[in-house]
């Protein structure tokens, strides 16, 4: 009498262990690859399983106490392409490799992002990349005392010892400006980002040193406080642009509120950058894209990403924390949105 398999969702590791006249720890080792099990054994199982109609899947090695061969991602949304460029460079990276990706948002919700992190860390992945970390001080110290394998990326860490990938965010921020300064500007204003993230406070403090170095004084109704998406561009602009002496130049804190800014200026009938010059960071594609391209600081986007997944690797390779972090370097794209200041007086 033939046998019918059974679907794979009602055969479970045991029945193949009993089937396969093994151990339930040896089916687990089957699973997961591993090289202490004699050909003729794994041979067996691996008939038995697909006698049975098993398949493991990628939670069930993790619960069989194997490896999930899977690496969790955590980002704040999907409505930039500061985060595509970011995902680009991981996924590239770990296609050379066997693992998959399983991708969560946080929709920028530090609740959100720390009890997703309880449950990935506990068996459905192998290791973390978590890009602009809301509050990570939540959730790190426990994270490093399980020694469960993590990177953050674009966050300067929580500690010496903390694995981060980012970038140079105060050279990128005091370079723009000074360039802005160097074009003649005196009145620059600033649009912040998210000041609860480490990255917008580097690129504030860079903006107000380059303004100290040039003995320009640092004026706080310059500075408008903003969250990275495109209507803080736009309404920080306006502000900006509403002031008794309105700045000459508007340096934003990221290429998407940028375009806001584009897009205030335009609808007081002002002209770019004859105007008023603007300047971005990030330098995401759509930044060349716009009319006028705006300039821009570059940030390393997909090579952070690239970088991050390395060092995860690496880590779960090595089954030991690499207590360093990394920055890699900014550059500043010159593009026609910048120019010297027009004299209002004349």
């Amino acid at each position: 009498m033939k046998t019918t398999p059974k679907t794979s969702a009602k055969v479970t590791i045991f029945e193949v262990a009993a089937e396969a006249g093994v151990s339930f720890a040896t089916v687990s080792r089957v699973i997961n690859n591993d090289v202490h099990v004699k050909p003729e054994t794994r041979q067996r199982v691996l008939k038995t399983m697909q006698r049975l109609g098993f398949v493991a899947n990628r939670q069930a090695r993790s619960l069989a106490g194997g490896k999930s061969n899977t690496i969790g991602l955590l980002v704040p949304d999907l409505g930039t392409a500061y985060i595509g460029e970011i995902i680009r460079g991981i996924d590239t990276e770990l296609s050379w490799s066997d693992l998959d990706l399983i991708l969560y948002t946080t929709h920028r919700t530090a609740a959100k992002e720390a009890n997703y992190v309880a449950n990935l860390a506990h068996g459905m992945v192998d290791g973390l990349l978590l890009v602009l970390p809301r509050n990570p001080v939540d959730y790190i110290e426990t994270l490093t005392l399980r020694k469960f394998p993590f990177v953050l990326i674009d966050h300067q860490g929580t500690a010496e010892n903390c694995p981060a990938v980012g970038a140079t965010n105060w050279q990128g921020a005091y370079t723009a400006t000074e360039y802005l300064i160097q074009l003649g500007h005196e009145r620059i204003g600033f649009i912040t980002g998210s000041m609860d993230l480490g990255c917008s406070e580097d690129r504030l403090k860079g903006y107000r040193s380059a303004l100290r170095t040039h003995h320009i004084p640092d004026k706080p109704e310059l500075v408008y406080e903003g969250d990275f998406f495109q209507p803080d561009g736009y309404a920080g602009a306006c502000a900006l642009l509403d002031l008794e002496n309105p700045p000459t130049a508007i340096f934003a804190s990221n290429d998407v509120m940028a375009m806001g800014v584009l897009d205030a200026v335009r609808n007081r009938g002002q002209r770019i950058p004859d105007d008023i010059s603007v300047v971005g960071f990030d330098n995401i594609p759509q930044s060349a894209m716009v009319y006028p391209p705006i300039t821009t600081v570059q940030q390393p986007l997909e090579q952070m990403g690239r970088v991050a997944a390395q060092m995860l690797i690496n880590i779960l390779k090595k089954n030991e924390k690499e207590s360093n972090r990394i920055e890699l370097p900014t550059e500043l794209i010159v593009r026609s949105s910048t120019s010297s200041p027009r004299d209002r007086a004349g």
